[in-house]
């Protein structure tokens, strides 16, 4: 058995094409039906602002399964400490015997978060899309960046954050790190205004994204809410969006966007499927597609195997 440590995983785990391509491709089986996967089990502490989640799946046919734990406080950034932290502990599939226990403090979380809300947006946004407008200043909100530069021609960057020194921080952080221009602005619609992706990154109780907020054409991708308390989107927008995408239906109606909206009565897609299936789902320019990701065991299996071959090539 390996132990592996945040550093080392880090070293060798970025967010790049190859990443993107594993977590791809355990969204991929998972719409084709290849993949076991539990409901999450998850805790609130609710005196510490505190989550626990357990997330697993496997993958017929790949060596190894992730069983992850994952909590969130999120009081924690006030004490100088991290959001996020976690392990994920990998087995054989075919012993069941632990493989590597990859201590990684939230590190491939936060990886496999990002890559997520790219694929949403390579499979859902406008091609031609080179704006993007963030709501929300932490961590996942740069990684969103980030991630998206490796789908899209992300030109020019727009955030709100109900913390205006936060915001202005990280857009500090942005131009110097991704060499993009960034406006900070004082609402939503404001930034969404000049945005061809909105990527909602907060743990917001209540939403932060109206319908009007949103133009012609715009794709948003809802990264925040993964746990029934947690609410980013208006439900007026999961009414009317022309196209609704979900990471696992199930999942968004019991933890996501869709359990605040439970007498919708329309389509909806799952991302897995539409990847399997090489779906085009956008037909129109002027389309508002929105995608509700909830953060699945699959994409933490699909992560750990990739970054265990990594790291043992070292």
């Amino acid at each position: 058995m390996h132990i592996y440590k945040r550093k080392q995983i880090a070293e060798r785990v970025k967010l790049d094409q190859a990443a993107l391509e594993a977590v791809e491709a355990g969204f991929a089986a998972l719409g084709r039906g290849e993949v076991e996967m539990p409901p999450i089990l998850s805790m609130n502490i609710a005196e510490s602002n505190g989550e626990v989640d357990v997330k697993t799946a496997h993958i017929r046919g790949w060596p190894r399964f992730a069983i992850k734990i994952s909590p969130g406080f999120f009081h924690n950034p006030s004490l100088g400490l991290p959001s996020l932290n976690g392990l994920m502990l990998l087995f054989s599939a075919k012993t069941g015997l632990v493989e590597a226990v990859l201590f990684d403090e939230g590190y491939l979380t936060d990886i496999r978060t990002a890559l997520a809300g790219a694929i949403a947006a390579k499979h859902l946004s406008r091609t031609d899309a080179r704006s993007v407008a963030v709501i929300g200043a932490g961590l996942q909100a740069e990684l969103q960046v980030a991630a998206l530069c490796l789908v899209r021609d992300i030109r020019e960057v727009h955030v709100h954050a109900r913390d205006r020194i936060k915001a202005e921080l990280y857009a500090t952080r942005i131009r110097a790190h991704h060499g993009l221009p960034v406006t900070v602005h004082t609402s939503a619609a404001s930034a969404c205004a000049h945005a061809d992706i909105v990527v909602t990154t907060t743990p917001a109780r209540e939403p932060v994204l109206r319908w009007s907020d949103l133009p012609k054409g715009i794709h948003v991708t809802a990264m925040g809410s993964d746990n029934p308390h947690k609410n980013e989107l208006e439900p007026t927008i999961l009414a009317s969006a022309d196209l609704l995408v979900v990471d696992r239906l199930s999942q968004s109606q019991a933890l996501g966007e869709l359990h605040h909206a439970p007498a919708l009565q329309r389509e909806v897609f799952e991302l897995g499927s539409l990847i399997a299936q090489g779906c085009t789902l956008r037909s129109s320019a002027e389309q508002i597609s929105v995608c509700d990701l909830t953060g699945t065991g699959v994409q933490d299996t699909a992560i750990a195997n990739y970054a265990a071959r990594l790291l043992e090539e070292t």
